[in-house]
């Protein structure tokens, strides 16, 4: 494999990650304006500097050829004191990402790459995941899990409970908080390990 092979996955690996921040930044302005939003974060690999791994891919994992980790989903963190208005948080999160790709961002990342975790101000209890789907219930087979759709739009995942460190970024990767404002950009977090 030639060094620019290596060299352009790697490029691409880093630009999905930026794209990725670039989103969580187009979201938190959009969920700003609801009141009932406390705080908003981006967590997981996208809010984490980069490490080097042998990939899934084929032609890189079965030569042991060590390529940046790569951001399969955006995940994000939501405090909210009200899960009333979460069917409209999800359509602004969409409509956001929308009129940002079409304004000509730079970037294109689709609602169905977001994943949102609900969370209690204060207490940080999980409350669930927000729903993608545009109905609740929409009669998909993940709508008939015990419990989903008990709140409109709050999905529960059969068998999730959150790690104990799943919040750890939002201790540097809080994006928004409520009485404070935009806390600082996404794009602003270390890149690769060693920034």
């Amino acid at each position: 494999m030639r060094r620019a092979e290596i060299d352009s996955q790697n490029r691409y690996l880093l630009k999905r990650q930026r794209d990725y921040r670039l989103a969580a930044d187009i979201i938190a302005r959009a969920w700003m304006t609801f009141p009932e939003v406390q705080a908003v974060a981006v967590i997981g690999s996208v809010a984490k500097p980069l490490w080097k791994e042998v990939p899934r891919f084929r032609e890189f994992r079965r030569r042991g050829i060590e390529v940046w980790h790569e951001c399969s989903d955006l995940d994000m963190a939501l405090w909210i004191d009200s899960q009333e208005r979460l069917g409209e948080l999800r359509k602004v999160c969409s409509r956001a990402l929308r009129e940002a790709f079409e304004a000509g961002a730079g970037m294109s990342v689709p609602d169905n790459e977001v994943d949102v975790f609900l969370f209690e101000p204060r207490s940080n209890r999980y409350l669930g995941r927000l729903c993608k789907f545009n109905q609740c219930p929409k009669g998909k087979f993940d709508c008939l899990t015990p419990g989903c759709g008990a709140i409109h739009f709050n999905k529960v995942v059969p068998g999730f409970a959150p790690r104990a460190d799943l919040l750890a970024p939002a201790e540097y990767a809080m994006l928004y908080e409520r009485g404070v404002g935009l806390l600082r950009s996404a794009l602003d977090l270390p890149t690769v390990e060693g920034d």
